[in-house]
């Protein structure tokens, strides 16, 4: 008996396959998922999940990004400048 069957509950698996280029804009209401300041990036990842970050932690974790990332969405240019010439 597998563990869903066991719970009562259906566990259904999903495939996105995600489009360069696609990625939404980061909207003024989503927020960093490392410390909730206002989101600035949003990096697509391979499974279709998506990481949000504000400009200070994007700009922490860039190289780390542009390897694991398929898109990376930066409205904003904020991987493009460095800190305090913007």
């Amino acid at each position: 008996m597998e563990a869903s069957d066991r719970f009562g509950c259906l566990i259904d698996v999903m495939s996105t396959t995600i489009k360069p280029g696609t990625a939404s804009p980061v909207s003024p209401a989503e927020r960093c998922d490392r410390c909730g300041a206002r989101a600035a990036i949003r990096a697509v990842l391979p499974g279709g999940g998506e990481l949000l970050f504000c400009a200070h932690h994007g700009r922490l974790h860039a190289k780390q990004l542009r390897a694991v990332a398929t898109e990376i969405r930066d409205d904003a240019q904020v991987l493009e400048t460095t800190p305090g010439s913007a």
